[in-house]
């Protein structure tokens, strides 16, 4: 399943891309290119056009927050963060950005590999050991707006709410695709569309924009 996913590898140590890259290689997956930095991976991903960038955040130069947000604006690629650090702002900061997934450097080979696995798949993941405390975070930093202040109404169709709905409740693309009765591509088209009805860069996005109160959800008439 994984063997047509390619991958394209930043981070600022070379001993560490040369080990991720025979760690996903063994298992598979395609490793198209490298970046030191968050300016060359944007141009690698440019020009290479993997499935999946593997994102180290903090790197010289440009970091690897600002490299997500125009990768994942300009449609180059999925990003999946790799980091050493689990900060709460990096891992809110990554997520803010668009980023697909979040993963420390401890995970192992297996753990990896589906991560890549499922960001190109469009699902999207998030190290367990740091999903608590993003979530507490999220909750503490967002607070839902009045009905007064001017908030987006967006107007979704009830297939589409319901995957909305699935979207808050972290359900995979598989899982929604098995809850509702349609195919996993029909179950992407979906989320393509309620992402862009909410100028979302990611599932993450989404939700925080309508917790956040800026986006209010209704049916379309």
């Amino acid at each position: 399943m994984t063997a047509s996913v390619t991958v394209l590898v930043a981070d600022d140590h070379a001993a560490i891309r040369a080990g991720l890259r025979i760690m996903l290689e063994t298992h598979g997956l395609v490793v198209v290119g490298e970046a030191a930095d968050g300016e060359v991976a944007v141009r690698n991903a440019a020009a290479l056009r993997p499935d999946v960038v593997l994102m180290d955040l903090r790197m010289p130069g440009r970091d690897g927050i600002s490299a997500t947000r125009e990768i994942v604006e300009r449609g180059l690629a999925d990003v999946l963060v790799l980091t050493s650090f689990d900060e709460d702002d990096l891992v809110l900061g990554a997520l803010a950005a668009g980023a697909a997934g979040f993963l420390l450097k401890t995970a192992d080979a297996e753990t990896l590999v589906q991560a890549v696995a499922a960001v190109a798949a469009g699902d999207g993941v998030l190290d367990p050991r740091v999903t608590r405390r993003a979530l507490a975070a999220i909750a503490g930093a967002v607070t839902p707006a009045p009905e007064s202040d001017g908030a987006v109404a967006v107007g979704l169709t009830a297939r589409e709410r319901e995957v909305f709905d699935g979207i808050l409740n972290g359900l995979s693309n598989a899982q929604l695709g098995q809850r509702l009765g349609i195919s996993v591509p029909t179950v992407k088209t979906h989320v393509s569309n309620v992402l862009s009805k909410l100028g979302a860069r990611s599932r993450s996005h989404a939700a925080a924009l309508v917790r956040s109160g800026e986006v209010r959800v209704r049916g379309e008439a």
